[in-house]
């Protein structure tokens, strides 16, 4: 699932190339989630139900005994093909930081707890993107609940794991001289 974030613009932006003010190069930055199967499960549901609420919620705290949140970025279309670089929280780990929490919240609150003591620290730097703080102080604060840092090279592309299921439907949407194309990556029914 791709996820509107700020960072996809800012970083695409500050990662441009200008030559002779004509634009060289933009990468295309976009944030994806692959949500567990319980709460892809709800998701449908929550279409079938044509987006009403049900009328009796709850969100699972201490129900959650297993799973990880496998968070960070992967960097594509170079002589790697992919580079993964990220960290790892496991649900026994974020409980032994903080008891009842499950590994999403801590991973996303303390980015929030990290940014929020750096803008204490200095309340005149005016509006910043978190792009624009200094990320050797917010991973000094933020690295001991981040679990297990990760940074390998991948095998990975979109032609990796494609299958092309019925015959009359062909692969004619894909561009196979350029494997990076941002048609290679849309989902087709």
């Amino acid at each position: 699932m791709v996820i509107r974030h700020g960072e996809a613009f800012t970083i695409s932006e500050a990662l441009t190339v200008w030559k002779g003010g004509k634009l060289v190069y933009r990468p295309t930055v976009h944030y994806s989630y692959m949500p567990c199967n319980e709460t892809l499960s709800s998701l449908h549901e929550l279409r079938c139900r044509k987006y009403e609420l049900q009328p009796k919620c709850r969100i699972m705290s201490d129900e959650i005994t297993k799973g990880e949140d496998i968070l960070g970025a992967l960097i594509m279309g170079h002589r790697y093909n992919s580079w993964w670089t990220g960290s790892i929280l496991d649900i026994q780990e974020s409980r032994r930081l903080v008891p009842h929490q499950n590994a999403t919240t801590i991973q996303v609150a303390i980015g929030v707890v990290s940014a929020t003591m750096w803008m204490i620290g200095n309340p005149k730097k005016g509006f910043c993107v978190p792009d624009d703080l200094p990320h050797e102080y917010i991973l000094k604060i933020a690295k001991p609940y981040l679990g297990r840092f990760v940074s390998e090279a991948s095998d990975w592309t979109p032609f990796k794991n494609y299958k092309m299921f019925f015959k009359e439907n062909p692969n004619s949407h894909l561009d196979k001289k350029n494997m990076w194309a941002f048609k290679n990556f849309l989902f087709r029914d």
